[in-house]
């Protein structure tokens, strides 16, 4: 993408640290902040439902147990999914992936979309987020960006909507990404700003490819990793980042 439309400050899980991740709380709060864009997780229910979630199992995040993948949507909406983070956020459900649609697009939020199936369902989820997504933001005047660890999920999303843009999403950089990234025609790369050197970012945009780090949460060492050209950081230090850098939420 010769043109890159998304603002290098991203809210990480919608709402960072502030609110329950991956609901439509958090969201709400990232854009009271004045987020233009947020990255989420989605993944699928039994019954192909795609909710927002970053665990395969719930027991961190919500009041259920099990994975998310074994239960309808009937039953994970009754699921408590903020009490976790604080008393405040009691009784917040889980999100779907329309809900947070709808919600992003009321405000023309931009979407990072991390794809992130339960193993073993990945080229289904990928291929069933990619088509909700075409569907979803049919209208938005930017596409979301998808992000994957899974690889397959990734090619799968390509392949059912390759407009959509894809990031690879990897841990650590290594030699075998470049063909990744080649083969998923992928217009950015996202890993963690502990395992990438700053120095390496032009080799990347040198080759067309934006590098997006995360989870950047010190203003000092975001500071740096902007001033070396990234093009977006994810953070879960919302509010800090909206103060210190208003020019780039």
């Amino acid at each position: 993408m010769k043109d890159w439309p998304y603002p290098r400050l991203v809210a990480h899980r919608g709402g960072g640290s502030l609110a329950p991740e991956n609901t439509l709380a958090a969201i709400r709060l990232g854009q009271s902040l004045g987020y233009r864009a947020h990255e989420f997780d989605v993944k699928l229910s039994k019954d192909d439902v795609a909710i927002l979630l970053h665990d395969a199992t719930l027991e961190r995040t919500t009041s259920g147990k099990g994975r998310a993948a074994d239960m309808n949507w009937e039953a994970l909406k009754g699921l408590d999914a903020g009490a976790w983070h604080s008393p405040e956020f009691r009784g917040e459900p889980l999100a779907t992936f329309e809900g947070a649609a709808k919600l992003l697009n009321s405000k023309d939020t931009m979407a990072h979309i991390e794809i992130k199936p339960t193993p073993g369902l990945d080229a289904a989820t990928g291929t069933r987020v990619a088509l909700l997504t075409r569907e979803l933001f049919k209208d938005a005047p930017v596409k979301p960006l998808f992000s994957s660890f899974s690889f397959q999920a990734l090619m799968a999303a390509k392949a059912a909507a390759p407009e959509i843009p894809r990031g690879w999403l990897t841990k650590e950089f290594a030699d075998e990404d470049w063909l990744r990234l080649e083969e998923l025609e992928a217009v950015s790369m996202h890993t963690s700003y502990k395992t990438f050197p700053a120095q390496r970012i032009p080799e990347l945009q040198g080759r067309g490819y934006r590098v997006l780090l995360y989870t950047v949460n010190e203003a000092s060492i975001a500071e740096k990793i902007l001033a070396a050209g990234a093009d977006g950081i994810f953070t879960d230090n919302l509010k800090e980042f909206a103060e210190r850098f208003p020019q780039l939420v």
